[in-house]
């Protein structure tokens, strides 16, 4: 059974670089045909797909995310990583990792770690 697991800091500063890790265990980030994604719910918004990486290391960004964000993978630790910048309050919320045969995942056909809270002030 796949599992995800989301890590970072809980608090980043305004203008700052957010850095997340994402670690899966009960299956390979390579395994065919598959996507990992993040997503992000800010306080009283819908969900957002930021991006998400495929099985062959391609990477898709969500709209408006494409200028700030970048996606990437550590093949060997079974990890795929956010990096989110010059941040502001704006960007608060909940982040999420989940991997699924969609490009951007959904609750109801893909696997999700359980999310991290990440606030954004000085």
């Amino acid at each position: 059974q796949v599992q995800l697991q989301e890590s970072g800091p809980g608090l980043v500063k305004p203008s700052q670089t957010l850095s997340l890790t994402c670690t899966v265990s009960g299956g390979s980030i390579t395994a065919n045909s598959y996507f990992w994604g993040w997503i992000r719910q800010p306080p009283g918004k819908e969900l957002q797909w930021m991006g998400s990486i495929d099985s062959g290391g391609s990477i898709y960004y969500g709209p408006g995310f494409k200028s700030r964000t970048s996606i990437s993978r550590d093949t060997s630790n079974n990890q795929f990583h956010l990096r989110l910048s010059a941040v502001t309050p704006e960007d608060t919320g909940i982040y999420y990792c989940a991997g699924d045969i969609s490009l951007e995942p959904s609750r109801g056909s893909g696997t999700w770690g359980q999310g991290i809270q990440v606030t954004v002030s000085s």
